[in-house]
């Protein structure tokens, strides 16, 4: 685990967002363990549903799709769950590293009970399980609206922020993913690539490959690529009067072309573009 959590603070944390929400909320490392939640207990809903191996399966997949969608997208990825219900999960980074997640669910976003009951029957129809505990368990989750589920997930974002800016998560600054994602961002117009990063700290392009997925969410090509590309922004918006060209130098990249490519690609915008916004 290459992030620190202080629990009590933490705790304290996500029983106020249970409280104005009425939501359970979770916090998970960089390789998705759970490390606290409020409640504890999950909803009878979830228990009966992860009663069933099958659909136990389900919910772990389904998971785990949500965690790597959210950590590609570095942003908040708010879904319908398997079966049925909604969930949402933000990934939490400090400088540029991933160290874990925040999460919640499972919210019966649905203006009636009867809506949502149809969706969970159809969802839910190949599991073995008694629909009716399924529906009767329902009754139990709170009805909540587009809008209450849209402003909670901006407050889940905003306890993101607090976490790394209150120091409730500190970085192990002796822990390789850190070392590595340092030697990136100070060699970024240098040549970079997997053997000769993995030959640098003495490692395999295997475990290198595992570290940047696990710690950045992505390979350690894209890692470079982005942080290229951050550079980049960040040049271009505080060297107005260097041409895109020279910047793209800087930035570290040798072939303009590219440059601007994987540029529109990451921002939507070509460098020109982004200059001006």
């Amino acid at each position: 685990m290459i992030s620190s959590f202080n629990i009590e603070k933490l705790t304290a944390l996500l029983r106020d967002f249970y409280t104005v929400t009425k939501i359970r909320i979770t916090v998970f490392d960089e390789k998705f363990q759970e490390i606290a939640a409020y409640p504890k207990k999950r909803a009878d809903f979830c228990e009966i549903v992860r009663s069933c191996p099958e659909a136990c399966d389900a919910c772990t997949r389904c998971d785990r799709i949500a965690m790597k969608t959210a950590a590609s997208r570095r942003a908040l990825y708010t879904y319908r769950c398997h079966a049925g219900l909604y969930e949402s999960i933000m990934p939490i980074y400090l400088n540029r590293l991933l160290i874990g997640y925040l999460f919640f669910g499972h919210v019966f976003r649905y203006d009636s009970y009867d809506q949502g009951f149809r969706v969970i029957r159809e969802c839910c129809k190949d599991y073995n399980l008694k629909i009716s505990d399924l529906l009767q368990s329902s009754l139990h989750q709170p009805l909540i609206s587009e809008e209450v589920l849209n402003s909670s997930a901006s407050l889940m974002e905003a306890i993101a922020s607090y976490l790394c800016m209150e120091r409730l998560v500190s970085l192990r600054h002796e822990n390789l993913p850190v070392q590595i994602d340092e030697y990136i961002r100070e060699h970024l117009t240098e040549d970079l690539d997997a053997p000769s990063i993995a030959e640098h700290f003495g490692i395999g392009k295997t475990r290198l490959y595992e570290i940047a997925k696990e710690s950045y969410g992505c390979g350690i090509a894209e890692h470079i690529r982005r942080e290229r590309i951050e550079k980049a922004k960040a040049l271009l918006l505080s060297e107005p009067e260097l041409p895109v060209s020279e910047i793209a130098v800087l930035s570290g990249f040798s072939d303009y072309n590219n440059f601007i490519t994987l540029f529109r690609k990451q921002t939507g915008y070509t460098p020109k573009r982004f200059r001006v916004l």
